[in-house]
């Protein structure tokens, strides 16, 4: 919510095959989702006295530091990792969406699934 707010749903992946269906059909719905970076110097948030590794960063870049710590456990998997904060509530309306639970990314899902032998 930090970097994206309201509007963006922000879409992490270590496999830029895969998060171009899901951007792909994240477009084609009006669902609004961002590629956001992974990039190693994250990890230094994740750095503990206590542990291996926690599985909470700070506020600033929080949806990165958590996809540092995904990234950590998935190995080769492809994944794609989307930040729904911002964007799973909203306190009012708009055109397509009513105010309160918004369902996003439900439709970029449903599109994901019928695209996806295309």
């Amino acid at each position: 919510m930090v970097a994206l707010g309201y509007v963006y749903v922000g879409a992490f992946s270590n496999d830029d095959t895969l998060l171009e269906k899901v951007l792909a059909a994240a477009n084609a719905t009006g669902e609004k989702t961002w590629h956001m970076p992974l990039d190693e110097e994250y990890k230094e948030v994740l750095k503990s006295a206590f542990a291996d590794m926690p599985n909470i960063g700070n506020r600033w870049g929080g949806a990165i530091t958590a996809s540092m710590f995904l990234k950590e456990f998935v190995e080769t998997t492809p994944w794609v990792h989307l930040d729904i904060a911002g964007t799973a509530w909203l306190e009012e309306s708009k055109a397509f969406l009513a105010k309160g639970p918004s369902g996003v990314p439900v439709r970029t899902f449903i599109r994901l699934a019928l695209d996806w032998s295309s």
